[in-house]
C-alpha cells in the first residue's frame, strides 16, 4: 500500500466522492454515525490505527512529585527522561491521527481544515525550486507549528520538536523521531508476549503500523514523494496549482492578472461540491502562505483586480482571512496592522471583523 492510495481513500470518504474504495492493504476505514471515520487494522473493527498503543501510554510524570521510573527505551536513549517519553507518545498519536476523519462540527471546522492542509504542504514545500532555502525552512517550520497547534497538542509537545536538515528531532535530546518510533514499535513486537493483555494486534500488525507511521513521518519531513490531490474533471487547473507550488508561484509572478482571474472563476466553478470547495480553500491558503507570507502588499493588487466583481471579491477576501489563522500569524510576524488596509477591510464580513479588527 502506498501513502498516496491511502490518502486518496481518505479524501474519497471525507468528501463523499463516491469513488470505488482504493488500496489500503492491511487497513480499512470504518464509518461512524456522526459522519466521521477511522482507519482500522484490517479485520479488527475494535482497534483503530490511531489508538493501537493507547493502553501502553506512559504514566503522566506531572502527577507524581518525584517520578522514579525510567522511560521504556532508556537503554537506547540514555538522555531521554519520562517527560520526554510522554511528549514523544503524544507526537506518535498526533501523526497517526492524520488518518482520522472527524465528523461535522462547526466548532472544530477551522482546525479540521488546517491540520490536513499543513500535513499536505509539509510534503510540498521541501522541493519547491522557486523558494530559496531560507524561505523553505520558514514555511516548513510554519506549517509544522500549525500541524501540531491545530491537533491540538499541549505546549510541551508544540515546542518539543524541530528540524535538522530534513530530520525531525526531539529538540532537547537531539533524538531522531524516526529512530525512536522505529525502535518503539520493534520493542513491542519483540516483547509482545509480555504485553499481550494490553495489545489487541499481532506483531506483524504492529510492523504494519510502524510502516504507516514512518511513511506519514517521512511525508512531514519531505523525504518521500509528495502527495497529490487526485483529479477532478473540470477543476484541472486548480489542482495543477495545488499539486505544484512552483507552477503556482510562476503563474502569479509572470501572469498576475491571469492568476486573479483563475481565483475568481474557480470560486464559481467550485459550487457546492465538497471536494472542489476544499481544493479551492487550499488554493486560497496557498496564496496566503506562499505569496502573502513574503509579499503581503500583493493583497492590494488582488482586491483592486476583483473589486469590480464585489461578490467574488468579498467571498475571496473573507475566505482568506476567516477560513484559517495563517494570515493572522503572518501579520503578527511582520507587524502588519490590517486596519491600515482599508481597501481590504472594506470587504470584511462579521467573522473577519471579529477576528482581525
Amino acid at each position: 500500500m502506498s501513502l498516496q492510495s491511502l490518502y486518496n481513500e481518505y479524501l474519497n470518504i471525507k468528501f463523499n466522492r463516491g469513488l470505488q474504495p482504493g488500496q489500503t492493504e492491511g487497513f480499512e476505514y470504518g464509518l461512524y454515525e456522526d459522519g466521521g471515520a477511522e482507519l482500522f487494522f484490517a479485520g479488527h473493527d475494535d482497534e483503530p490505527f490511531v489508538e493501537w498503543a493507547d493502553a501502553l501510554q506512559p504514566k503522566d510524570p506531572r502527577y507524581t512529585a518525584n517520578p522514579d521510573w525510567k522511560p521504556l527505551l532508556s537503554g537506547c536513549f540514555p538522555d531521554l527522561d519520562v517527560y520526554d517519553e510522554q511528549i514523544l507518545y503524544f507526537l506518535l498519536y498526533t501523526i497517526n491521527s492524520t488518518t482520522s476523519i472527524a465528523g461535522p462540527n462547526p466548532y472544530g471546522a477551522m482546525n479540521d481544515f488546517m491540520k490536513p492542509y499543513c500535513f499536505f504542504q509539509l510534503g510540498q514545500v521541501a522541493d519547491a525550486a522557486r523558494l530559496n532555502d531560507a524561505q523553505k525552512e520558514q514555511l516548513r517550520d510554519f506549517f509544522f507549528f500549525f500541524y501540531l497547534y491545530t491537533h491540538p497538542v499541549n505546549e510541551e509537545t508544540l515546542y518539543g520538536f524541530s528540524f535538522r536538515g530534513r530530520d525531525l528531532v526531539h529538540t532537547k535530546t537531539g533524538i531522531s523521531v524516526e529512530r525512536y518510533f522505529s525502535l518503539y514499535h520493534d520493542y513491542y513486537c519483540d516483547k509482545h508476549d509480555e504485553y499481550k493483555d494490553r495489545l489487541l494486534i499481532a506483531p506483524h500488525e504492529i510492523q504494519a503500523g510502524k510502516h504507516l507511521t514512518l511513511e506519514l513521518l517521512r511525508s512531514i519531513e519531505g523525504k518521500s514523494s509528495k502527495l497529490l490531490m487526485p483529479s477532478e474533471e473540470g477543476f484541472e487547473t486548480v489542482l495543477r496549482l495545488i499539486n505544484d507550488v512552483d507552477e503556482l508561484l510562476r503563474i502569479h509572478s509572470e501572469h498576475q492578472t491571469k492568476f486573479f482571474n483563475l481565483l475568481r472563476d474557480a470560486l464559481l466553478d467550485a459550487g457546492t461540491n465538497p471536494y472542489r470547495v476544499y481544493c479551492f480553500r487550499m488554493l486560497l491558503q496557498n496564496y496566503v502562505c506562499y505569496i502573502l507570507y513574503f509579499q503581503f502588499d500583493d493583497i492590494h493588487d488582488l482586491v483592486d483586480h476583483l473589486k469590480d466583481t464585489p461578490f467574488a471579491c468579498e467571498k475571496i477576501v473573507n475566505m482568506l482571512f476567516a477560513d484559517a489563522i495563517f494570515i493572522q500569524k503572518i501579520m503578527r510576524q511582520h507587524r502588519i496592522d490590517i486596519a491600515d488596509y482599508q481597501d481590504v477591510t472594506g470587504f470584511f464580513a462579521e467573522k473577519a471583523r471579529e477576528m482581525h479588527l
